[in-house]
């Protein structure tokens, strides 16, 4: 077990080894960064997920496909610039991290809630930044 520094300072044990959840998270990056909505969802994401926002609800893998196809157009070009926080216990991935799009440079952050290495419910938003 991998230990991890929260943001209050203190070190807490990861639940599980967090190469899984890490290989989740690089693959996650890279459907977005090629644009590939229909592997980002067939193969991330459950048949009932849903995904939560302060902007609404998207439930369903239809849906979530249109979702995001719509989603990276506006957001043109994305590049990952880091990630900046990145907690995983098996059943589900936190992380903080920094991009870059049309829109400008935001901090995002998104937690996935797993079932059989899927996602469930994903909650995403954004922290600051993301216009120009």
């Amino acid at each position: 077990m991998e230990n991890t520094t929260t943001a209050a300072g203190s070190n807490t044990a990861e639940l599980t080894d967090t190469s899984v959840g890490r290989e989740f998270y690089d693959r996650h990056v890279q459907f977005l960064v090629d644009r590939d909505t229909d592997r980002l969802i067939d193969e991330h994401y459950n048949e009932n997920a849903t995904l939560i926002s302060h902007d609404g609800v998207v439930r369903g893998r239809e849906d979530l496909k249109q979702h995001f196809k719509g989603y990276l157009e506006m957001l043109g070009d994305l590049e990952v610039l880091s990630t900046d926080k990145f907690t995983d216990t098996g059943d589900s991935i936190l992380f903080e991290a920094t991009v870059n799009s049309h829109l400008g440079q935001a901090r995002v952050y998104d937690a996935f809630v797993l079932r059989d290495l899927k996602i469930d419910y994903h909650f995403t938003g954004v922290m600051s930044g993301g216009s120009t």
